[in-house]
């Protein structure tokens, strides 16, 4: 009981420093956005999606290199789904409605989609060696590319810039900072939330789809809640949508990149078939809808229920 109790400290103490580094780094890259006349939506998708992501990139790297390939694949592609279905889920009930126009969430939508079948065709040998590493890596570099090439309109006024160079060389700086210290905070949190869930007798792979995938998206819970209560919704609508596609590539592609591994080969494929279909739902519920309220909320967190009942169901 004792041992269950530090832990849950940890992960309460890894949280608040979360949240209170997200608001510092939401403010930070919205004076960049605004200064540098970089559309915010740009800036989530790039830089804010990158940092959010150190949580799971370290993970990825840590899992490889002790030989806990399921730690990797189970956390990162979990990650998709839990930050495609639960996180934008759960933001109109705690932010309240906004918009999410098609152009916003159907390109980085299909590049994901395509990156997760990329993961399936990598994976399916139960190896990640440092090549399929350097694929994934790739991938995430071309779709980085596609997605600043054919970034949409702005939604929210871009100012010009009016930033000096010493100023936007401070403001990375902290934005950097902030995003470092988001990482750390959660970085604690999902080693409290995997160390409750091992204690319990849960699988590795059940732990880290499930568990550590929520502990490594709390930089996104915070990021984007705290983005949308500023009223920077397109930093948000990029960050969880990056996030989605750094976690399929990047993530997933880091650790073997420096340690390859073995991996459950018919779990991480199930997982990335559930991952691709909550993508393409989602998908294809805002390319129809458009809005984003309490009934779609509503919807992607009854199709992160069904997520986790694929995997529980024998």
């Amino acid at each position: 009981m004792l041992e269950i109790i530090l832990w849950i400290a940890v992960t309460v103490a890894g949280f608040g420093m979360a949240v209170f580094a997200s608001q510092k780094a939401v403010k930070q890259a919205t004076t960049l956005a605004f200064g540098l006349g970089i559309p915010p939506f740009l800036i989530g998708v790039t830089l804010m999606s990158i940092g959010t992501d150190v949580p799971e990139i370290a993970n990825s790297i840590m899992s490889s290199v002790t030989g806990h390939g399921d730690l990797n694949v189970g956390d990162s592609i979990g990650s998709v789904a839990t930050q495609i279905t639960l996180v934008l889920g759960l933001l109109p009930f705690l932010a309240g409605s906004f918009q999410i126009g098609r152009s916003r969430i159907v390109l980085i939508g299909f590049m994901t989609v395509l990156a997760l079948g990329l993961g399936i065709f990598l994976m399916k040998d139960g190896y990640l060696s440092r090549w399929d590493g350097l694929w994934l890596l790739t991938a995430w570099v071309i779709s980085t590319i596609i997605s600043v090439k054919f970034t949409p309109p702005p939604s929210e006024p871009i100012m010009p810039n009016r930033l000096k160079m010493p100023n936007k060389f401070l403001h990375v700086l902290l934005l950097l900072g902030s995003l470092t210290l988001v990482g750390i905070g959660a970085t604690a949190a999902v080693k409290g939330i995997v160390e409750i869930a091992e204690i319990a007798g849960i699988p590795e792979y059940i732990i880290s789809f499930f568990g550590a995938s929520i502990g490594t998206s709390l930089p996104e819970i915070v990021v984007d809640y705290t983005a949308l209560r500023s009223g920077k919704k397109d930093i948000a609508i990029g960050d969880i949508t990056g996030s989605c596609l750094v976690d399929a590539t990047l993530s997933i592609g880091s650790g073997p990149l420096i340690a390859p591994t073995v991996i459950s080969a018919a779990m991480a494929i199930k997982g990335s078939i559930v991952a691709a279909a909550a993508m393409l739902f989602v998908t294809l519920v805002f390319s129809l809808r458009g809005k984003h309220d309490r009934w779609t909320g509503a919807l992607l967190l009854l199709f992160y229920a069904g997520a986790y009942y694929v995997f529980i169901a024998k």
